[in-house]
């Protein structure tokens, strides 16, 4: 039975993961920053801890994978400080050092799709990156630090690109549950608002995404970089329409470019690894919706 370590287990992706992989039969390993109830003996809280600390848990676990997630996150209008760029970058050094003196172990680093410029045109593995804010500046060092390593001592490692992605797991903070939450409760000034933002990109089921990367991980393939992304643009004035009929909207402004966000190019995924989509954004907000 495969080891597996999941770091930041506790989020969306992690949650769901999880339970795909101990389904699947691998053992998995839960790291943590919080507590969380739980009888099973297999979670780990890093909060406060060095990563000496946390680097005995691996020794002795012994891991045949590590899917490194954890990391800060800017939710919905929260600032990503440099602080959290330091703090980030540092732990994620320090697992691709570890997976260095240890290269037996696969690891597939989690990225973003925020790393990429603007583009009219679908972007690809290859498209150029650019560090904005603080937190694509994370995301790009860490992937170009994995690279020169993967290069130099041959790595089993694979920067995995996720464009936007929710289910019900998903952060309360972020926009479609609060999109979800504001149809419940009927909040028309909040709907209004994002109404009139344009708001419009490239938005997959989370369940679907978290497929992608079992497949990776079944895989004996280590491409450098792959994208996992529904391939497609959402309008998320179409998700309100959907789901609130009781405001007789206006027809839909076709002027989207303050808010037209990158779209991914998923072939690469599909032919390396097979990776088919089976769900979308309006099964997700759906789910949302019906979910506490």
């Amino acid at each position: 039975m495969k080891k597996i370590i999941i770091t930041g287990a506790n989020g969306q992706d992690g949650v769901i993961l999880s339970k795909l992989l101990i389904k699947k039969r691998y053992l998995v390993f839960k790291f943590v920053k919080k507590k969380i109830k739980s009888n099973k003996i297999n979670y780990f809280v890093t909060a406060n801890k060095t990563f000496n600390n946390i680097k005995k848990k691996f020794d002795k676990i012994k891991p045949d994978i590590i899917i490194h997630l954890g990391s800060n996150n800017p939710s919905y209008k929260k600032k990503f400080l440099y602080q959290d760029y330091k703090k980030n970058f540092f732990f994620t050094k320090k697992i691709i050092d570890y997976v260095t003196n240890n290269n037996h172990i696969k690891l597939i680093l989690i990225s973003s799709s925020q790393i990429f410029k603007k583009s009219n045109k679908k972007v690809t593995e290859k498209s150029p990156v650019y560090a904005k804010d603080n937190y694509s500046k994370f995301r790009i060092e860490s992937a170009q630090y994995l690279l020169t390593k993967k290069k130099k001592f041959k790595l089993n490692a694979t920067t995995l690109i996720l464009f936007n992605h929710d289910s019900k797991y998903r952060n309360p903070r972020f926009l479609l549950p609060r999109l979800m939450k504001a149809i419940k409760k009927n909040n028309i000034n909040f709907l209004i608002e994002i109404y009139n933002q344009k708001i419009s990109g490239d938005f997959s089921h989370a369940e679907d995404i978290c497929n992608g990367i079992y497949l990776l991980i079944k895989k004996d393939k280590n491409p450098d970089k792959l994208i996992l992304s529904s391939g497609k643009r959402t309008y998320i004035n179409n998700i309100i329409k959907i789901f609130n009929k009781k405001i007789k909207y206006t027809k839909l402004n076709k002027n989207f470019k303050k808010n037209f966000n990158l779209i991914g190019n998923n072939q690469l995924a599909k032919r390396i690894i097979g990776w088919k989509i089976k769900k979308n954004i309006i099964k997700a907000a759906n789910e949302i919706y019906k979910s506490d």
